[in-house]
């Protein structure tokens, strides 16, 4: 495994960050599980001339005047076992701010057992697949205008999604930062991610095989829970559990009605249906779609919502059969076929 963290951690800092000798390097991490200790190790075999930072023996007030040190294009990465307070705002937004790339590794002790494998396994870069996939899907979607998600196949023929209007321009997280101000963020990427234009032209049956409760963890149900869609909105469900139904409740007392938002597609082949880990944030880049419930997706802004609206937006995970635009097949048998 640890063998196996240097290879990937490797890869990510020649291909995606380009990071040389010339640029200093600034680790800051914990050992508070074993997932950050794996990963803290394979930094210090890929950066030896990097500064390396105990969290816990420094105040936030020294770590930040070690960033304010740094100059543009210098490196940090963040192996936090939860989340590191170490000011106000979130440090990374700050950090790009001046100019620096930044790895962040975020709520690794939620990651046990056979999920560090497949946390590691998801930090492979493979660039030809997620530059490649990446770019085709953001063409196809930024010229759709429908498509559907069919989560039944030939089991459940009526649970399929239709997207009835066009796309709100694709965003990337593919580790290609030659067209954005910004150089990192958090890891493992690999996702595409839009909405549709129109939310009320969003309808049909969706069903889910996962997602977040309400610990930000991945809550996979013993049978897919199926949603009815309705003019964008969820307005019912079968199937559902006690803890998907608390989730809807939560969204429906501080927003009355429950949005379906954002339409992500991931490209991790690390993360499947069955090889999943508990942090959803790291989960949401699993190959297949993924949907957003709740008003709250600041990326898009709608005649209905500005971008600070809405207090809730929750991932959940798709048993992703096919998927199309404008009826020409994107995705089917597990895999992206643009």
């Amino acid at each position: 495994m640890n063998e196996i963290a240097e290879k990937n951690i490797a890869e990510l800092l020649t291909q995606v960050f380009h990071h040389t000798n010339q640029h200093k390097a600034v680790v800051v991490f914990d050992t508070n599980c074993e997932l950050a200790s794996i990963l803290t190790d394979a930094y210090r075999h890929c950066l030896p001339d990097a500064q390396f930072i105990d969290f816990a023996a420094h105040t936030p007030e020294a770590v930040l005047d070690i960033f304010a040190a740094l100059a543009a294009s210098d490196l940090v990465v963040l192996v936090q076992s939860t989340n590191f307070r170490l000011e106000a705002f979130r440090i990374r937004v700050e950090l790009f701010k001046r100019g620096l790339k930044v790895i962040e590794h975020l709520h690794l002790v939620r990651m046990q057992g056979l999920e560090l494998g497949y946390y590691i396994d998801a930090l492979a870069y493979d660039a030809a697949y997620f530059r490649g996939v990446g770019h085709g899907l953001k063409t196809a979607i930024d010229n759709a205008k429908s498509g559907w998600l069919d989560s039944g196949g030939a089991q459940f023929p009526d649970a399929k999604l239709v997207f009835g209007s066009s796309f709100e321009s694709a965003k990337l997280n593919v580790g290609d930062y030659r067209d954005m101000p910004n150089v990192g963020g958090q890891f493992p990427i690999g996702e595409v991610f839009t909405e549709a234009k129109v939310l009320e032209a969003v309808q049909g049956r969706v069903r889910i095989h996962a997602f977040g409760d309400t610990a930000f963890k991945v809550n996979r149900p013993a049978k897919p829970i199926t949603l009815i869609v309705d003019k964008g909105q969820v307005v019912a469900t079968e199937d559902s559990t006690p803890e998907f139904d608390t989730v809807l409740a939560n969204i429906r007392a501080e927003e009355q009605v429950v949005w379906l938002r954002e339409i992500g597609m991931g490209l991790n082949r690390a993360f499947t249906q069955t090889r999943t880990v508990s942090d959803i944030g790291s989960y949401e880049r699993m190959c297949g779609m993924h949907l957003s419930l709740g008003a709250k997706h600041g990326i898009y802004g709608k005649p209905n919502f500005k971008r600070g609206d809405g207090t809730y937006h929750i991932d959940v995970f798709a048993v992703t059969e096919e998927v199309a635009l404008d009826e020409q097949v994107i995705y089917r048998d597990g895999a992206w076929v643009v």
